[in-house]
């Protein structure tokens, strides 16, 4: 088992310096193809993300030796290529990005450090309920809660602003899988008992279904935030039919947020306007719609290959560096660097998926499942967004996006991922 977890660090730290060559390589680039010479800051660029990242490598091969080795490879990947494309946008904005990204990999640490048993945050599941629903209202408070882009999803505390819904999510997460753990027996019933015919023993088994989706739509309403409405309803739901087995759950879920989006839609302006661009951009080219109409030419403009880095235009897109740098990433990089980035996503959901299948007890599997589904749920939702698969919504594409909140949080749950990944190392040893 020594062995086994000695070659899963010595692959990872394989994949991590690879990382590090294709960010500085993509640095490079991107500043040859702006100013035709080395950037000044060359190396302490090089030197602030090697740091970074083998200082999560070793916490990891200390505090973790049994993880997966593929996780962090990928998450340092996604975080130097989205870094690379902040700096090419705004140099003040990728100045916070880099301190952020400090931040980020401190609670990286922190978390392995002091979550040494994932079972043991089982016991504090209504602590974390009332946190995490706590943290998802607390931007409605008059005096702290902020909105930026129509959407109030911020606070300020001094001069710091923070998403505190980023962090409510993993919370939740957290209570989902600790409370569908107990009440999984009584949900995965096909049929209700004899004698439980009342309305009250009813609302037992759908109860938490429903307050899931009134959650949500006070989200949608209340924050004016179409794609954290969704990603919050979508991980019960998931982490609900994964628990239970029960597929009518997801059609019924699919069901009630559809019935719950188009009653916003009749009832709230500014979903109905999210909606009608997604449909109709073009008639709306000067307003509404002129956000998602760069974004598509830029993606067209890059084509199969790509611009080439530096030598685009994404500063054309409003809001590149954080709603759509997808968008930026298709310009410069073209279809070959997207499909790349889509891929780095797939992986990273497959691994978590084997994390859950690997792991030993009920509550590590359902945690396993519901992080995983964050990242995938919301890598899916802003991608089907720029491409106008979906509704353009306001949340950051996890690691790449420039977000301060977003990209701490990220940090967090995928410390949690390698810790349920090395207590299941431990248990089969």
């Amino acid at each position: 088992m020594i062995g086994v977890r000695g070659a899963a660090r010595r692959t990872e730290l394989g994949l991590v310096v690879l990382a590090i060559i294709i960010t500085a390589s993509a640095y490079i680039l991107a500043s040859l193809g702006r100013t035709a010479s080395l950037p000044a800051n060359l190396v302490p660029f090089l030197l602030v993300i090697i740091g970074l990242i083998a200082l999560a490598h070793i916490a990891v091969r200390r505090l973790a030796p049994g993880a997966d080795s593929v996780l962090l490879p990928i998450a340092g990947l996604l975080n130097g290529v989205g870094y690379v494309f902040i700096a090419r946008l705004d140099r003040d904005l990728a100045g916070l990005q880099a301190v952020w990204t400090a931040v980020g990999v401190a609670a990286f640490l922190a978390t392995l450090a002091v979550v040494r048993r994932p079972r043991d945050l089982e016991r504090y599941r209504y602590t974390f309920a009332l946190v995490g629903v706590g943290l998802l209202l607390v931007p409605l408070l008059p005096g702290i809660g902020r909105t930026v882009n129509g959407a109030r999803l911020w606070i300020r505390l001094g001069p710091l602003t923070f998403q505190p819904g980023e962090i409510a999510k993993i919370i939740l997460a957290i209570f989902f899988a600790s409370y569908l753990v107990e009440k999984r027996a009584l949900l995965s019933r096909r049929s209700l008992p004899e004698g439980a015919r009342s309305f009250l023993a009813r609302l037992r088994y759908f109860g938490p279904i429903l307050l899931a989706w009134g959650a949500s739509l006070v989200v949608l309403v209340a924050e004016r935030d179409l794609g954290s409405s969704l990603l919050f309803f979508g991980l019960f739901v998931t982490m609900l039919w994964v628990a239970t087995g029960w597929a009518v759950y997801v059609a019924l879920g699919a069901g009630m947020f559809t019935l719950g989006a188009a009653m916003s839609w009749s009832a709230f302006s500014h979903v109905k306007q999210r909606i009608d661009v997604w449909i109709d951009p073009w008639s709306r080219a000067s307003t509404q719609g002129f956000q998602v109409l760069q974004a598509i030419f830029g993606m067209g403009t890059g084509g199969m290959a790509g611009t080439g880095l530096g030598l685009g235009d994404p500063t054309r897109i409003p809001a590149a560096a954080t709603d759509l740098i997808f968008a930026a990433i298709g310009e410069e990089l073209g279809l070959l660097g997207t499909t790349a980035i889509v891929a780095a996503f797939v992986t990273t959901v497959a691994v978590g998926l084997r994390i859950a299948m690997r792991a030993r007890n009920d509550f590590e599997k359902l945690l396993a499942v519901g992080l995983t589904t964050i990242l995938g749920l919301q890598a899916f939702i802003i991608i089907g967004g720029v491409t106008r698969l979906l509704p353009l919504t306001g949340i950051t594409l996890p690691f790449v996006s420039y977000g301060g909140s977003s990209l701490v949080a990220n940090y967090i749950l995928l410390a949690l991922l390698l810790r349920i990944s090395d207590s299941s190392t431990r248990a089969a040893a």
